[in-house]
């Protein structure tokens, strides 16, 4: 099973958040959504700053990226 890693992603900063052994790529979004949100709760000053969450292998390769304070899916859509 494969490694992932999560960062928290101010700026150009990344500050480590911890590292997971999921089945998938798909448990690693999930993953990374919920450590989004924990984020915003935790440090709610980061919501509107740009700040994201990122997943990358243990090869060190960036496979997804969530931002914390995500675009509402009302205004998605008209862009």
């Amino acid at each position: 099973m494969p490694y992932y890693s999560f960062d928290l992603v101010i700026g150009e900063q990344y500050e480590t958040q911890g590292g997971l052994i999921l089945e998938d790529l798909e448990l690693a979004y999930d993953r990374a959504a919920q450590l989004a949100a924990e984020l915003c709760v935790v440090r709610p000053e980061l919501k509107t700053t740009g700040c994201s969450v990122r997943v990358t292998t243990a090869e060190n390769a960036e496979v997804y990226r969530i931002p914390l304070d995500p675009i509402p899916s009302s205004i998605r859509g008209w862009h």
